[in-house]
């Protein structure tokens, strides 16, 4: 940094946080060289006070995340191992879930805000818990994702393959599912130091970030989002023409017999016909919707979920894919919000999983009802 900035007051700057791939050491000293001077759209800087009342409330909203993202994925994991009927799929799957977002509410947000507010983005914590740091990142980042993506698969596979998808065999997927996730996200996470894949501490600029070289950044960005995007947005499509080839199935199953072949049958005859074959189809219709009606908020969570996850996090992601490509710069305070509403998608994912499921809202109550 030039000497002028030590006079500045400090400030708060919303720049990337520590996924930020693409950012070399020189666009982040330019960065808060702007930021310095209050000329950076991305630097919230008061003259009068070292915060400004817009960050102070800025602030407090991202604590209050934090916390409610902890406390909600907790009590969600408590749920599941207190009650009996959730120790199988696919709550194991929301139970993965859960622990690797309530790793990134405990271990990433906080020091991700420890770095926003601190001048400059100087890391100040030492090498150790920079790599920690780093590494639970990536790591909980990245398996949050993959577990979404494991889910959706779960869900397609209900629906599709209903007779073949029995209950051990979903039992076998999920869990393997589980470990290709964990140790998926553990190679991302750990390549750096496992095989000198980059540096990502320099003591002389005080900086702690995700490691910057140019093909660590392909592999882990690929790794952690751009496939499991294209896993969901697949297993989704295959889930909308599954249901649509149902319902077009079940519309063509319950139409009436033509007139001609009524006309051939005898009026009491055709009546007693009509009257059991109508019987039938009302007692396999009835059957069919129910299934139906399960298959459909399957559909529905699985969609809300995938969308969700998407618009969480393909802003900060395309931010990273598009930087390097065009040489442009992105204002810092808009790396900080695309990187934070990637990490809020950690609060997202147990409110989508209970809203679509009756027993989490009776296990919560009963949670409550008895620890009172």
């Amino acid at each position: 940094m030039e000497s002028s900035n030590v006079s500045t007051p400090p400030t708060l700057t919303f720049t990337s946080g520590p996924e930020d791939y693409n950012s070399s050491p020189s666009t982040l000293e330019a960065a808060g060289d702007q930021g310095d001077v209050g000329e950076s759209a991305g630097t919230l800087h008061s003259k009068e006070s070292p915060f400004s009342i817009f960050t102070v409330l800025i602030l407090t909203l991202l604590v209050l995340l934090i916390v409610a993202t902890f406390l909600w994925n907790l009590l969600v994991l408590a749920t599941i191992l207190r009650v009996r009927a959730f120790h199988r799929v696919p709550h194991n799957l929301v139970a993965s879930t859960a622990v690797s977002d309530v790793l990134v509410a405990a271990l990433v947000m906080p020091l991700s805000l420890v770095s926003e507010v601190s001048t400059g983005k100087r890391w100040r914590l030492g090498r150790a818990l920079c790599h920690v740091w780093i590494s639970f990142d990536v790591l909980c980042c990245t398996a949050s994702i993959w577990n979404v993506a494991a889910i959706a698969l779960d869900r397609y596979w209900t629906i599709t393959r209903h007779i073949q998808y029995t209950l051990r065999t979903r039992s076998r997927a999920s869990n393997l599912m589980i470990v290709l996730t964990w140790a998926l996200s553990a190679l991302i996470a750990f390549a750096p130091l496992l095989f000198g894949w980059g540096e990502v501490y320099s003591a002389e600029l005080q900086r702690c970030q995700v490691s910057q070289e140019p093909s660590y950044a392909v592999f882990s960005t690929c790794g952690a989002f751009y496939v499991p995007l294209g896993v969901v947005l697949f297993v989704y499509w295959k889930i909308y023409k599954a249901a649509k080839f149902r319902i077009g199935r079940r519309r063509v199953a319950v139409l009436p017999l033509p007139e001609t072949v009524q006309a051939k049958e005898a009026p009491q005859e055709a009546q007693m016909v009509f009257t059991a074959r109508h019987a039938t189809l009302a007692s396999q219709t009835h059957g069919e919707t129910w299934r139906e009606q399960k298959e459909k908020r399957a559909a529905l969570m699985v969609g809300i979920l995938i969308g969700v996850f998407v618009l969480c996090w393909i802003p900060f992601f395309l931010t990273e894919l598009i930087t390097p490509l065009c040489s442009c710069n992105i204002p810092p305070i808009w790396k900080s919000i695309f990187l934070w509403l990637g990490y809020s998608n950690s609060f997202f994912n147990p409110l989508i999983y209970t809203a679509f499921n009756k027993n989490y809202n009776s296990a919560f109550k009963s949670l409550f009802i008895k620890q009172r």
